[in-house]
């Protein structure tokens, strides 16, 4: 029977600060993952967002298992392809079906609703009972998202709906398998993020060819968007990602995505000449109260309140 652990890679230590810090170092993964959109829309050929999701996760999932030197085995072989389909085959390409049948505010306001599904689930399968503190601010972080990506008219298209919900609950299985099955003893994050991210390109391969087939010819500008994408969204993000579910209360960690959206609408307004409204302005405050507010128990805020002030001189 193979062991499993959610301990640090050996000779890690614990990032500066404790959870705090870890829980930075974690959220800087769907910050980087905001970038996406702008790297797509500005870098990449156009038509090809599956073979995007292949260059992105198989070329990452290969080196890391190359630099490990650590090959799945026993339960873990059916483990990883689950967990890689869930977390990045599935996820990519329903994520992109709802994409390109609705307006980017809808598709990125239905994956919102992760971290509710994650409460679910982690009742289900983790026994986490859920609470109305999580719950609530789990809408709040679905209000923020939708004030800040919802904008002008608004079309509905059934097919995209249910993708868009579907890459939510693929996601959020993901992670509530992940933090369930933790990993086998003596195996790292690094591990696990190439055996995860190899089996999520795998799936993806075929979908590709068969929908988009090979891009055309690659300039500098497309080769380094693929770069970009393999490097800093898949290779450097998975590890600290699958680190800080292993680590992090499951249901907080699940609020940290709703930072993407966010980091997208300000790219988009840097580098695109977007504008920014007052309302989106209401929209980031309550996206970021979420994701702050999911990493605290009403105790603990209750205790934060109530703590004086020290006296000045002390």
């Amino acid at each position: 029977m193979v062991q499993t652990s959610n301990r640090a890679d050996s000779g890690s230590t614990s990032p500066p600060g404790g959870p705090l810090g870890l829980t930075a170092l974690t959220a800087a993964v769907p910050v980087s993952w905001g970038t996406t959109y702008l790297v797509t829309t500005e870098f990449l050929p156009p038509g090809h967002p599956l073979v995007s999701g292949v260059i992105r996760a198989l070329p990452a999932g290969l080196l890391l298992l190359a630099i490990t030197r650590k090959l799945p085995h026993g339960t873990w072989v059916w483990r990883s392809l689950l967990l890689g389909t869930l977390n990045i085959g599935a996820f990519f390409a329903l994520l992109f079906v709802a994409a390109y049948r609705l307006p980017g505010g809808v598709a990125a306001t239905l994956t919102a609703f992760q971290p509710l599904l994650v409460v679910a689930l982690a009742f289900l399968l983790l026994g986490e009972k859920p609470t109305r503190w999580r719950l609530g601010w789990g809408l709040v972080g679905v209000m923020g998202v939708g004030l800040i990506v919802l904008r002008g008219q608004l079309s509905f298209d059934l097919l995209g709906i249910l993708a868009g919900i579907a890459a939510a609950g693929s996601m959020a299985g993901g992670i509530v398998l992940t933090k369930r099955w933790g990993r086998p003893e003596g195996v790292g994050a690094a591990a696990l993020a190439g055996w995860q991210l190899t089996a999520g390109g795998l799936v993806l391969v075929p979908l590709a060819l068969a929908f988009e087939g090979l891009p055309p010819g690659l300039d500098l500008r497309a080769i380094s968007g693929y770069a970009w994408l393999a490097v800093v969204g898949a290779l450097l993000s998975y590890p600290i990602w699958f680190h800080g579910i292993g680590r992090l209360p499951v249901v907080a960690v699940s609020f940290l995505p709703l930072l993407s959206p966010a980091v997208a609408a300000i790219l988009g307004w840097l580098f695109l000449g977007e504008s920014l409204t007052p309302w989106q302005g209401v929209g980031f405050v309550l996206a970021l109260a979420a994701i702050a507010a999911a990493q605290l128990t009403p105790d603990v805020v209750r205790n934060l309140i109530r703590t004086p002030a020290p006296p000045r001189g002390e």
